[in-house]
C-alpha cells in the first residue's frame, strides 16, 4: 500500500517516535522472507519540518528511514508519482540509502534503463521477479534517459513480464494507477490489470490505492486492485484508513495462497490490527466489490 512519510504522518512520527507506526504491522512484515513496500517519496537533505496540513509536494526527512528499517523492508517499489516532487536528484540519493541498508528496488531508478530493472529473488528453489510501472504520471515523475524517476508503463513492460515468465520466474507485477476512492475497480482498471495477468504475471497489485479496493482472479493470476494506505494520513474516510498487507505463499514455482492482514490506521500514521468486527466489515466490503 501507499507509504508516504510526510505531512500529518510525519508530524505524528515526530510526536510518538519515528518507528511508532510499526507497532502492529512491523511484526507482520518482519515475519516475511521478503517484505516489499511502495515508498512514494524521496528522502531529501533539506526537507523542512513536516506540516500536518501541507500540500501535495512531498519530501521525507532522512531520519524517517528508520521506520523502513524497523519493519524489515527488503524491497522498495519506486513507481510512486511523488518521487520527483523535490527534484529528480533525490531519487538517486534515496536509492543509495536503500542499497546501503541492503534493500533492493524496482519500478523506478536513476534513469529509464535502471527503472526498468526487475528485482530478482532466488529462494528455496523459487525464482521470483518483481516489476512495476507508473501508469498515471505525472510526466515529471517519470524517469528519462538522463533523469531519475518512476518507470512509465508501456509495451516493454508487458514484454518483460512475458519474458520473465518464460524464463521460469514467478512474476509479481505492480502498477501505480489512477486513484479511485471506492471499493470496486473501474472497467478501465479491470482491463489494464487483467492485461498484465495475460502477459504472464502470477500476481498484479495496485500500489496507487489510497482507498482499499477489491480483488480478481484472471487467467490464473491473483489481482488486488488497491491495497489502501500503509503509512499515510488520510483519516477522512473508512476506506482510506483500511490497510491491507497481502502475504504471498510461493511454493515449487507457483503462487499457491494469499493471506490478508487487515489494519485500521489511527493517529494519521499507525495501522493497528483490525478487531474481528472491523475485519468482517472490511472483507465483506471488498468481497462484495469483487463480485463475490
Amino acid at each position: 500500500g501507499v507509504t508516504a512519510l510526510v505531512r500529518a504522518t510525519a508530524t505524528q512520527m515526530e510526536i510518538d517516535g519515528i518507528t511508532a507506526p510499526a507497532v502492529d504491522v512491523g511484526s507482520v512484515l518482519r515475519a516475511a522472507d521478503f517484505a516489499h513496500i511502495s515508498n512514494e517519496v524521496s528522502f531529501t537533505p533539506d526537507c523542512p519540518e513536516p506540516n500536518p496540513v501541507g500540500g501535495t509536494s512531498f519530501c521525507s526527512q532522512d531520519e524517517y528511514f528508520a521506520l523502513l528499517e524497523e519493519i524489515g523492508t527488503d524491497i522498495i517499489e519506486l513507481t510512486g508519482n511523488h518521487l520527483n516532487d523535490w527534484g529528480a536528484e533525490h531519487v538517486g540519493r534515496s536509492i543509495d540509502m536503500y542499497e546501503a541498508a541492503g534493500m533492493d528496488y524496482f519500478g523506478g531508478g536513476r534513469d529509464a534503463q535502471d527503472a526498468a530493472r526487475a528485482a530478482l529473488i532466488d529462494h528455496n528453489g523459487n525464482q521470483i521477479a518483481l516489476v512495476g510501472c507508473n501508469f498515471f504520471g505525472p510526466s515529471y515523475a517519470l524517469a528519462t534517459e538522463t533523469t531519475a524517476g518512476s518507470r512509465a508503463c508501456g509495451p516493454e513492460f508487458f514484454e518483460q513480464v512475458a519474458k520473465l515468465k518464460e524464463d521460469g520466474h514467478v512474476v509479481i507485477a505492480t502498477q501505480q494507477y489512477t486513484e479511485y476512492y471506492q471499493y470496486p475497480p473501474t472497467p478501465d482498471q479491470e482491463r489494464d490489470f487483467q492485461a498484465i495477468a495475460d502477459a504472464g504475471a502470477a500476481a498484479v497489485s495496485g500500489s496507487q490505492g489510497h482507498h482499499a479496493q477489491g480483488f480478481d482472479f484472471h487467467n490464473g493470476a491473483f489481482i488486488h486492485y488497491g491495497l489502501g494506505n500503509l503509512f499515510f494520513d488520510q483519516m477522512d474516510m473508512l476506506g482510506t484508513r483500511q490497510a491491507f498487507v497481502d502475504i504471498y505463499h510461493i511454493y515449487d514455482g507457483r503462487l499457491i495462497n494469499v493471506d490478508l492482514w487487515t489494519g485500521l490506521i489511527e493517529d494519521f500514521s499507525t495501522p493497528r490490527e483490525m478487531t474481528t468486527a472491523e475485519r468482517e466489515q472490511a472483507l465483506r466490503s471488498v468481497f462484495e466489490a469483487s463480485g463475490w
